[in-house]
């Protein structure tokens, strides 16, 4: 068979087992907020939050783009085994140096959040720290390879391992502490996998000196820009846990909670698209990345869009089902919070990493950081928690309208220069809007028809979920019967997320 008339899966169909893997575990992971937020006490809730948020907040930062840059060298690399050993090595020491800093700083971060509990699990957080640093190439080694179905496999045991760990302990009675040993374990399970999955048939030495440099070289950029990100990212929550109690930190979390939906796609699709902008400038077909990109963005508007349009229009029955009526007053936090659905949709910082444009990105996180300060020191100060969520809502739209005014850039070529217009699928985002925005007015109009009703149910889980089902069910409707009017036709959409044959 001719290499022309050789099937060739599209980007987005390559991602589809990934999709599925996280589709397969969403349930799980989304029950560990769920089963915690019933099982645990509102103040232990809260602290709960804040250990996860130091853990992760150095778990993003540390690695400094090492792990990211094996997207851009292994599909281009003809001995991968360097870089793989590399990323390995580096981020168990980065992991050593989160441990250290959990050990020695957390006393301070307890002092700031007003929360003492938080040295109680001073030791199994720092171990944790290290070993989940030390697992990061765990998944990223085998997509970056192409290997995206034993990537899928990957992390169905992982995400639904993690799952159990994290809910079991507190429901048998062990309450935090238990949590936190639970967790542990698996972290240092990850790390083990990690070394014996990642080099698996990988060429070459474990560490070259001259790879080394060019993978710092193109992870330092990323890596700097991470310092800034993802501690302007969490800022708004480490500003809300200083400024009030434990339990009400734990309203602010719920607020601010999203269903693992963008995960679920965003993630996978960025990831995948970045071998594939990968593949074609290799092939020198770098004119076709424009078209992986609007495929991409526009599947994703036709589902982000219905997403946030649906949690915002039925935020106060989702709440309620899902976290109970004491966390109702978080429901203007987690309106506001929607917003990152829809900033989701167009996957930028993939492309812009994929064409090594990693200043473009620092430059983007150094904006927002400078913007962020500011609004969180006047909003938190003078609105309280929905003000820290607004700074949030405010930086996060300057750092993505700075990384789309790149991507033209990113993705042209030196016949054909690209232009904003050029990039972005109008007709999708125009009529997944329209769809989206119309369904949801449908709930706001349930809800003023039959609320006096739903505050009369009776006690139980059927009667606490039948307000959102019944809104969800409505928003469905509506939302599919828009998209035939505008002549969309889901089914078709989703077929094109299938594997095609290369034209």
């Amino acid at each position: 068979m001719s290499e022309t008339a050789a099937p060739e899966a599209s980007f987005l169909g390559r991602a589809g087992p990934l999709v599925l893997a996280r589709l397969f575990t969403a349930g799980l992971t989304l029950s560990i907020p769920l089963v915690l937020a019933r099982v645990l006490p509102l103040d232990e809730y809260g602290t709960y939050y804040q250990l996860f948020l130091v853990a992760t907040t150095l778990y993003y930062v540390l690695p400094f783009g090492m792990v990211q840059s094996l997207y851009y060298f292994l599909p281009r690399a003809e001995e991968r085994r360097p870089y793989l050993g590399q990323a390995l090595l580096f981020v168990t020491a980065t992991g050593v140096l989160g441990a250290g800093l959990v050990w020695g700083l957390l006393g301070r971060v307890a002092e700031a959040f007003h929360n003492p509990a938080l040295l109680d699990h001073r030791g199994p957080l720092a171990a944790y720290t290290a070993l989940l640093l030390g697992s990061y190439p765990l998944e990223v080694s085998l997509t970056s390879q192409g290997r995206t179905r034993a990537s899928a496999v990957v992390y169905l045991a992982s995400d639904a391992v993690r799952a159990l760990v994290m809910v079991v302990p507190p429901l048998l009675g062990y309450a935090l502490h238990g949590l936190m040993l639970a967790v542990t374990a698996f972290a240092g399970a990850r790390y083990v996998a990690t070394w014996l999955v990642a080099l698996r048939g990988a060429k070459g030495p474990l560490v070259s000196g001259s790879l080394l440099r060019a993978q710092l070289a193109y992870s330092a950029p990323f890596g700097a820009a991470m310092l800034l990100a993802i501690p302007q990212q969490n800022a708004h929550l480490y500003a809300v846990a200083g400024a009030v109690a434990p339990a009400l930190y734990a309203l602010y979390r719920v607020g601010c909670f999203q269903l693992p939906v963008v995960d679920l796609l965003y993630t996978p699709t960025s990831e995948v698209l970045m071998v594939r902008l990968g593949e074609l400038e290799h092939a020198g077909r770098l004119s076709e990345g424009v078209g992986a990109f609007r495929e991409a963005a526009g599947k994703l508007a036709f589902v982000f869009l219905p997403f946030a349009a649906f949690l915002f229009a039925a935020a106060p029955e989702f709440i309620a089902a899902m976290f109970g009526q004491k966390f109702l007053p978080a429901v203007p936090i987690f309106r506001v919070s929607v917003l990152g659905v829809v900033l989701s949709i167009l996957p930028m910082d993939g492309t812009l990493r994929a064409r090594g444009m990693t200043r473009a990105i620092f430059a983007s996180y150094f904006v927002k950081a400078a913007v962020t300060v500011p609004l969180l020191w006047v909003g938190v100060r003078r609105f309280g928690m929905l003000g820290g969520i607004g700074a949030w809502a405010v930086a996060e739209v300057v750092g993505k309208t700075l990384l789309l005014a790149r991507v033209p850039a990113a993705l042209s070529t030196a016949e054909h220069r690209l232009r904003l217009w050029d990039v972005i699928p109008w007709s999708e985002l125009g009529k997944a809007s329209l769809a989206a925005g119309a369904a949801g007015a449908g709930v706001f109009v349930l809800r003023a028809g039959v609320h006096g009703a739903w505050l009369k149910l009776p006690e139980g889980f059927f009667w606490r979920v039948l307000p959102l089902g019944m809104a969800g069910v409505l928003f469905l409707a509506g939302y599919v019967a828009v998209l035939y009017a505008t002549g969309v036709r889901p089914l078709s959409a989703l077929a094109a997320l299938r594997t095609r044959r290369a034209q």
